[in-house]
């Protein structure tokens, strides 16, 4: 019977880990863990763009046109759902390509980001002058 499980090993994940990650050796879980960090960061800056986005349409700004504002906050907003999926992306890129040796992703949620933060600059300054 001991012949018999070291021909068939028992895969211990979950039924969602199986699905997302079928193949591939398990990684360090230091490597594991640093990706999650790096997933919750994403996170976290996706829910300050969601906040902000519902502060700027919440609060009127005397120096700022209802009609722009309401752009500006939808377009924040917008932005912030893109950053949240763009961090599930990568995590499960960065994570698979763990699994099979190979080198890491770029990141391309760091070209959106930096991209609506120069786009909703450039929408206050011209508001404030």
């Amino acid at each position: 019977m001991s012949d018999k499980r070291q021909q068939d090993p028992v895969d211990d994940r979950t039924a969602l880990a199986r699905a997302i990650f079928p193949d591939g050796e398990e990684p360090d879980p230091r490597f594991t863990l640093a990706n999650e960090r790096t997933f919750l960061a994403w996170m976290r800056t996706a829910l300050a763009f969601l906040a902000g986005g519902i502060a700027l349409e919440a609060f009127e700004i005397p120096t700022l046109d209802p009609e722009l504002r309401r752009i500006a906050a939808i377009l924040i907003i917008i932005i912030g759902m893109f950053i949240a999926l763009g961090a599930a992306v990568r995590w499960v890129r960065v994570e698979r390509a763990m699994r099979h040796s190979r080198p890491l992703p770029v990141p391309a949620i760091v070209p959106v980001l930096g991209l609506a933060v120069v786009v909703g600059s450039l929408i206050v300054l011209t508001s404030l002058l």
